[in-house]
């Protein structure tokens, strides 16, 4: 049987203001905005390529045996692209304030791209959510 990670919950302050941001300045797909029941919104929203999806919840209460989690504070998502100088290009055209790229050298973090699967940048969402951006070699279903 697999087990497959499909949709990561992102807590958000505010619905419309993360939807624009995710669709409009990272580039996420919207595959649904809907009012499930009564006072519950759902938002979910894919990376191009990915087979995970994000979703913001809006009056839905916790699985059982779950926490909710505060606005801002989920950090370390990853995403990955095979070009990660275009990404970050294109993630500042679109106006989302991205860090410059780095890399894991000899005394820590470095400015720069690094070889293989050393080369990364992060951004934060309008709520503080902080995602980091990899350079993969090539596209997942080639690995």
């Amino acid at each position: 049987m697999n087990w497959t990670l499909e949709v990561v919950p992102v807590p958000v302050t505010d619905m419309d203001r993360a939807k624009t941001f995710y669709a409009d300045k990272v580039g996420f797909k919207v595959d649904l905005d809907d009012e499930v029941a009564p006072g519950i919104r759902i938002i979910q929203l894919t990376p191009p390529g990915s087979r995970c999806s994000i979703a913001m919840l809006q009056g839905m209460p916790p699985a059982p045996g779950t926490k909710a989690m505060a606005p801002g504070t989920l950090h370390g998502l990853q995403l990955c692209v095979t070009d990660i100088e275009a990404a970050r290009t294109e993630l500042v055209g679109r106006g989302v304030d991205v860090s410059p790229i780095r890399h894991v050298g000899e005394t820590g973090w470095e400015d720069g791209k690094g070889d293989t699967w050393n080369s990364f940048m992060t951004f934060e969402d309008p709520d503080g959510n902080g995602w980091v951006v990899q350079e993969a070699p090539s596209e997942l279903a080639e690995r």
